[in-house]
C-alpha cells in the first residue's frame, strides 16, 4: 500500500496565502505542492488558525517567500514510503515539534525537544528541501517550522504528525496543535503547579489563558485578580503582585508575551526561596534578559518552555480526551471564524488584539463570519 500510494501521488496545484514581503499582507497564489517523499505525508488542510509566532516571523526580514501557519488540522491525502502511523483519510494534526520516539530526548521525560530532527528553517527536516513552488514560475517557497498551514495542501514529516479520531471536532483539534497545548503544558508539565500555589500570568492572550486553565487543572482554582499595567498608581507590576501575595511574590510566574522587559518583571514578581519563572513567549530579535545573579542565588529560577513540554504524539491525544471529558475548555478560545480568502483580516484582528483564535476554514463550509 505504501509503494502504491507513493507511485500514484502527483503534484497538486492549489491556493496558498504566501508571504512575499516582511510585514505586508499575504498574497493568494496558485502553488504547486510536490508529492510526499519517504517518511512524509501530504495533508489536505481543513482549517487553520493564526498564532502570535506567525506574526513574529511574518515581520522578520529574510523569511520570504514563505507559507506561514502552524496551527491546523486536516485529512491525509497521500503518504510516502515507510509511513505506517497514518493512512489516507485519517484526520491528523500537524505540529511544529517533532517526536521521533527514538532519540535520547524523545525517550526521556525531561525533554520534548527531538534531537534527531531539529527544525531546519524554511525546509523539510530530513533533506533540507522544499515541497512548495509557485505554479507560474517554479520558484521555490519556504516552509515554516515544519508545518506551513496557510495552504490548501501541505507536506509534513511523519515525526510532526499526530493522529486523532475522525469524530473529534476539527476546530478544537486545530487549537491543540500549538497555543492551547503550549499554555496548558507549561503549567501542567513544565512548572508542575501544586495545589495552593500562587500563579501570575503575564499576557492573557490564548497562551496565557491556557496557562490559567493548566494551573486550574492542577490546583483546582482559577483567576482571582487582574492587573492592568497602565492602572497601578505608579507601582510596578511586580510590586502589585507582591502586595497581593502578602509581600512574598508569586510561586509561579509565566511570561506569555515574548518581551524581555516583561520577562524580567515576571522574574521580579516571583517569590524568594522557590519562585519559578517560566518563559513561553517567543522573542523575535533574540535579545538577552537582565536578571541579578544574587536573586538567583536566593532560590529563584527561570525555566524555558517550548510547546509547554508537550510530547505531541503522547500528550495531544490525552488533551483531546480531557476536552471530551469536559476537563479542558476550548470553545472560549475561538473568537472568530471565517473563510480562507479573509486570512489578512484574521491577521489584522490578532495584531490589533481583537481576537484570541480565529478559525480559518479552507473551503468556507463552516464560515460563520466575524463575531
Amino acid at each position: 500500500m505504501e509503494q502504491e500510494q507513493t507511485n500514484t501521488a502527483k503534484p497538486i496545484r492549489c491556493r496558498a496565502a504566501v508571504s512575499r514581503v516582511a510585514g505586508q499582507p499575504l498574497v493568494m497564489e496558485e502553488v504547486e505542492v510536490a508529492p510526499p517523499r519517504d517518511h512524509e505525508v501530504r495533508i489536505k488542510i481543513t482549517c487553520t488558525s493564526i498564532c502570535h509566532t506567525d506574526i513574529t516571523f511574518w515581520r522578520l526580514e529574510g523569511m520570504h517567500p514563505s507559507i506561514f501557519g502552524h496551527e491546523a488540522v486536516g485529512m491525509v491525502e497521500s503518504v510516502g514510503e515507510h509511513v505506517r502511523e497514518v493512512a489516507v483519510g485519517d484526520m491528523v494534526v500537524p505540529v511544529f515539534a517533532a517526536q521521533c520516539s527514538e532519540c535520547p530526548d524523545c525517550l526521556s521525560t525531561r525533554s520534548n525537544l527531538c534531537s534527531r530532527f531539529p527544525n531546519i528553517p524554511g525546509s523539510m527536516p530530513r533533506d533540507g528541501t522544499t515541497r512548495f513552488s509557485f505554479a507560474s514560475t517554479g520558484e521555490p517557497i519556504r516552509h515554516f517550522i515544519s508545518v506551513s498551514s496557510f495552504v490548501e495542501y501541505t507536506v509534513v514529516d511523519i515525526t510532526h504528525i499526530v493522529k486523532l479520531d475522525a469524530s473529534f471536532p476539527q476546530e478544537m483539534a486545530c487549537l491543540l496543535s500549538c497555543g492551547v497545548s503550549t499554555g496548558v503544558g507549561a503549567a501542567w508539565k513544565v512548572a508542575e503547579v501544586e495545589p495552593g500555589s500562587s500563579v501570575a500570568v503575564f499576557g492573557l492572550g490564548a497562551v496565557g489563558l491556557a496557562v490559567a486553565q493548566g494551573a486550574r487543572m492542577r490546583k483546582r482554582m482559577g483567576i482571582t485578580d487582574f492587573i492592568n499595567p497602565n492602572d497601578t498608581d505608579g507601582k510596578t507590576v511586580s510590586e502589585v503582585i507582591k502586595e497581593l501575595t502578602g509581600g512574598s511574590g508569586a510561586d509561579y510566574c509565566f511570561e506569555c508575551i515574548g518581551s524581555t522587559s516583561v520577562m524580567a518583571e515576571a522574574f521580579k514578581s516571583s517569590r524568594m526561596g522557590w519562585g519559578k519563572t517560566i518563559l513561553i513567549g517567543v522573542v523575535g530579535n533574540m535579545a538577552t534578559i537582565g536578571i541579578p545573579s544574587y536573586d538567583i542565588l536566593q532560590g529563584r529560577s527561570v525555566m524555558g518552555s517550548l510547546f509547554g513540554g508537550i510530547k505531541p504524539k503522547d500528550d495531544i491525544p490525552m488533551l483531546a480526551q480531557k476536552y471530551l471529558d469536559k476537563e479542558l475548555e476550548l470553545e472560549e478560545f475561538i473568537t472568530h471564524q471565517m473563510g480562507f480568502d479573509e486570512i489578512n483580516r484574521a491577521f489584522e484582528l490578532l495584531v490589533q488584539g481583537k481576537s484570541l483564535r480565529c478559525i480559518i476554514w479552507m473551503d468556507d463550509a463552516k464560515e460563520n463570519g466575524v463575531k
